[in-house]
C-alpha cells in the first residue's frame, strides 16, 4: 500500500488507487511474435466510482480528531458569517409561507385530505426510499419504483439522494461522535435543526456513496434534483387542487409549503428525539432509542435503537402491530413485484440483543439486593469449635455452612422447638426433605444466616448449598475466571479462626 499524505484529515495517496470491485481487468493477450509480452492494464473508473474510504487507515477516527481542529465556535461576534443560507433560508421560509397561508386562505377538505396523502407520499420518498432503499440497501427495487421514490424524496426538498446518504452513512458510521454530522450529543436542538443552519463545525467523516455514483437512477435525481424539487414540493400539490376542484391557492399553501414543513420536522426527529425519547431492547452502547411517538411521527422511523443494531434490515418494528407504514409500503410493493430481495436479519442475533439488554436490566436490579456471604467470606470452624459455641449460640449445620438461627428461633413456621433441638447438629437432611422440603424462600432467608464454614465440611459449594436466587445470577466473564482461579488456589481462609462472627 502507497504511503498517505494527510491533509485537513483528508487522505492523498501517492500511489495510484486499487481498482474496486466490479472493475475487472483485460483477459491476457497471446504475446506477439516479437517476443515480447504485452501487460494489460486496468481500465479507470470515473473517479466518484472509487470507494471513498478504499485506502483509510485503520486508527481512521482516531487520527482525524487528533490531526484536524474544528471551526471556531459560534459567537454573537461571527454567527452571521457561519450560516448555511440555503438551508436557513429554506427552513425558515417555508415555514413563514405555511403560516401566511393558514391566516389568508380557507382550507377546503379535499384539499386538506390531498395534504396529508402528499406528506406520505413525499415522506416516504425518504423513508422508504433514501433511508431503507439507497443509504442502507434494505432490499432491491424496480426501475419503476426507483423513478417514483427519487421523484416523491425530491418533493421532501432533503438534498439530492447521493447527498443525503453520504450524511446518513456517515451518522452510522460515526455515530455518537465529532464526526457524526448530527451527533447527539451535541443537545436536542443541534440534532434536529441547528447542524442544518451553520456551517460544519467539522468536516463528516469519510463515507463511501460509490455504488450510488453508479446507479444511474440516483445520478438522474442528482443532475435534475433543483427541477425535481419545484415540481413535486409546489408545483403538483398546487395544480392537483386546482384542476381537481379549483383551489390553486390552497394547494400551494398547505399542500406545498405546510406539508413540506410537516416533512422536514417529522425527519429531523428520526436525528433528534429518536435518539432522546425511548427504551433501548437491543443496546445501549450509543444515544438511538424506540418509542411509540416517534414512530407515530417518523412515518414508522422510531424504533431507532432496533435499526441502528440491524441497519440492513428492511423494517425498524418488527413486531406485526408496531407502527412502521414505511415497511408496510415496502411490503406491498414486494407482493406486488416491484421490490424484491428484502433483508431481514436472523431471528436468533435479534433475540441475542434483546436478552443482553434484559441480563444488564437483572443485574442493576441484583446490585440493590443484599447477597448471602459466600464459602470465601467466612471463616473455617473446626467441629470440635461448632460444638462448642453451641452451647452459648443457636448454630445448626447445612450443607456444609454454619447458621446463627437467633432471629428465626420464634419465627419458625413448625414451631421453636423444631429449631431448637438441631443445634449444635448437622440439619441437612431434616431441612432438605426429611422433616420438611423447604420452599425457595426458605432457602434463600436461610443463606442470610450464614456466620461460617465448617472445616472438611464444605471442599466445594453443592448445588443444595446455592440460595434459589442465585442458581441463576448473572455473571460476567471476568467475574467467572475471578472464580475459577479461587478454585484452582483454593483461597478461602484457613484452619479454624476459633470464634463465629457476631
Amino acid at each position: 500500500m502507497p504511503p498517505a499524505r494527510w491533509s485537513a484529515g483528508k487522505p492523498e495517496w501517492d500511489g495510484p488507487l486499487t481498482a474496486p470491485t466490479g472493475y475487472l481487468a483485460q483477459p491476457p493477450r497471446a504475446p506477439p511474435s516479437s517476443g515480447v509480452l504485452h501487460i494489460p492494464t486496468l481500465p479507470t473508473p470515473p473517479i466518484d466510482t472509487i470507494p471513498s474510504d478504499i485506502n483509510i487507515p485503520d486508527n481512521y477516527v482516531a487520527h482525524t480528531l487528533s490531526t484536524t481542529k474544528p471551526l471556531p465556535p459560534i459567537t454573537w461576534n461571527n454567527w452571521w458569517k457561519e450560516l448555511n443560507y440555503i438551508s436557513t433560508t429554506i427552513l425558515t421560509v417555508t415555514p413563514a409561507i405555511a403560516i401566511y397561508g393558514l391566516f389568508t386562505t380557507k382550507l377546503h377538505w379535499q384539499t386538506a385530505l390531498f395534504s396529508v396523502f402528499w406528506y406520505f407520499v413525499t415522506a416516504l420518498g425518504i423513508t422508504a426510499g433514501y433511508h431503507r432503499l439507497w443509504a442502507h440497501r434494505a432490499y432491491n427495487a424496480s426501475p419503476a419504483l426507483e423513478y417514483a421514490l427519487a421523484a416523491a424524496g425530491a418533493g421532501a426538498a432533503q438534498g439530492s439522494i447521493r447527498w443525503w446518504s453520504r450524511g446518513h452513512r456517515a451518522h452510522h458510521r460515526y455515530t455518537d461522535t465529532d464526526l457524526d454530522p448530527y451527533n447527539a450529543h451535541k443537545g436536542l436542538l443541534w440534532s434536529h435543526i441547528g447542524w442544518m443552519l451553520v456551517k460544519p463545525r467539522r468536516k463528516p467523516g469519510v463515507a463511501d456513496v460509490s455504488d450510488l455514483s453508479r446507479n444511474k437512477v440516483v445520478m438522474w435525481q442528482h443532475k435534475w434534483y433543483l427541477y425535481l424539487f419545484i415540481i413535486m414540493a409546489f408545483l403538483v400539490p398546487s395544480v392537483v387542487p386546482g384542476l381537481g376542484w379549483g383551489d390553486y391557492r390552497g394547494g400551494f399553501f398547505y399542500a406545498g409549503a405546510m406539508r413540506l414543513t410537516f416533512v422536514h420536522h417529522s425527519t429531523f426527529c428520526v436525528n433528534s428525539l429518536a435518539h432522546y425519547l425511548g427504551a433501548t431492547p437491543f443496546d445501549d452502547k450509543h444515544t438511538p432509542r424506540d418509542h411509540f411517538f416517534t414512530a407515530l411521527v417518523t412515518v414508522g422511523e422510531g424504533y431507532h435503537n432496533f435499526h441502528h443494531q440491524f441497519p440492513m434490515d428492511y423494517r425498524n418494528a418488527i413486531k406485526w402491530y408496531q407502527y412502521d407504514p414505511t415497511k408496510w409500503f415496502i411490503t406491498v410493493c414486494y407482493f406486488f413485484g416491484l421490490a424484491s430481495h428484502l433483508k431481514a436479519f436472523p431471528e436468533g442475533e435479534i433475540k441475542k440483543g434483546q436478552l443482553t439488554m434484559e441480563l444488564k436490566k437483572l443485574e442493576r436490579k441484583s446490585q440493590s439486593v443484599v447477597w448471602p456471604k459466600s464459602s470465601n467470606d467466612l471463616p473455617v470452624i473446626t467441629w470440635e469449635s461448632f460444638q462448642e459455641q453451641s452451647l452459648t449460640r443457636p448454630l445448626i449445620l447445612i450443607s456444609g455452612f454454619i447458621h446463627d438461627v437467633s432471629s428465626f428461633l420464634d419465627e419458625h413456621p413448625g414451631g421453636r422447638h423444631l429449631l431448637a433441638k438441631m443445634i449444635g447438629k448437622d440439619a441437612s437432611t431434616a431441612f432438605f426433605g426429611g422433616v420438611y422440603d423447604h420452599s425457595n424462600a426458605a432457602h434463600n432467608l436461610l443463606a442470610m444466616m450464614r456466620v461460617g464454614v465448617l472445616q472438611h465440611g464444605l471442599e466445594l459449594e453443592s448445588e443444595r448449598a446455592i440460595p434459589p436466587s442465585q442458581r441463576l445470577q448473572i455473571v460476567r466473564a471476568v467475574q467467572i475466571a475471578d472464580l475459577v482461579r479461587a478454585a484452582e488456589h483454593d483461597e478461602r481462609p484457613g484452619p479454624a479462626d476459633g470464634r463465629l462472627e457476631d
